[in-house]
């Protein structure tokens, strides 16, 4: 993950937050509109100054935004790996695969529909359920894998979450609350 990249990121989410265009920010911060453009799609870098400058156009303090992308790069580092490395075995091949797998990432079930018909809706399968009992104590590791749909799933005691891959652009995530417990968290966001 980029720097750039993650701080483009914010100023944009800043500057659609209020509803504003690119033209009215680059005038505000007296930068050019590609430039402007080119930082938030994390092409350019900017320096501090220009920085200082487009987050007083924002409304914003340069710490304030310094600080949402530091949340942003602390959460990524805590997240799992999603690829698989260079040497690990292709995961579309059919008997060496399907064992490794199970075995692997218990929660990760392929889709059953042909491609071309309409997919069921996978059930939640409890964490540490699979056919084949593993010894195995790694977390489950996501796979990002071309071919057919695939169907990702993953529980908790309270809420079960089903990611489907139809491709690339399209990928369907559901989310259900288990009927075990109807105790509702209250989450205020500002």
């Amino acid at each position: 993950m980029l720097l750039r990249r993650v701080i483009g990121d914010a100023l944009r989410a800043r500057r659609q937050a209020q509803h504003r265009t690119l033209r009215e920010v680059s005038t505000a911060a007296n930068v050019s509109l590609g430039y402007l453009s080119e930082i938030e799609r994390g092409q350019k870098e900017a320096s501090s100054e220009l920085l200082a400058a487009i987050c007083e156009a924002l409304g914003a303090a340069l710490s304030e935004v310094l600080r949402d992308v530091s949340d942003t790069l602390a959460l990524n580092e805590d997240l799992p790996p999603v690829l698989v490395p260079v040497g690990a075995p292709d995961p579309t091949s059919d008997s060496a695969s399907s064992a490794a797998d199970q075995s692997a990432a218990p929660v990760t079930a392929p889709a059953a529909a042909p491609a071309g018909t309409p997919a069921a809706t996978p059930e939640p399968v409890p964490a540490g359920a699979s056919a084949s009992a593993s010894s195995s104590t790694d977390a489950p590791q996501a796979r990002l894998m071309r071919g057919k749909p695939k169907a990702k799933l993953s529980t908790d005691a309270k809420i079960s979450v089903a990611v489907h891959h139809d491709g690339p652009l399209k990928t369907t995530l559901r989310a259900t609350r288990g009927p075990a417990d109807r105790e509702r968290d209250v989450v205020y966001a500002a």
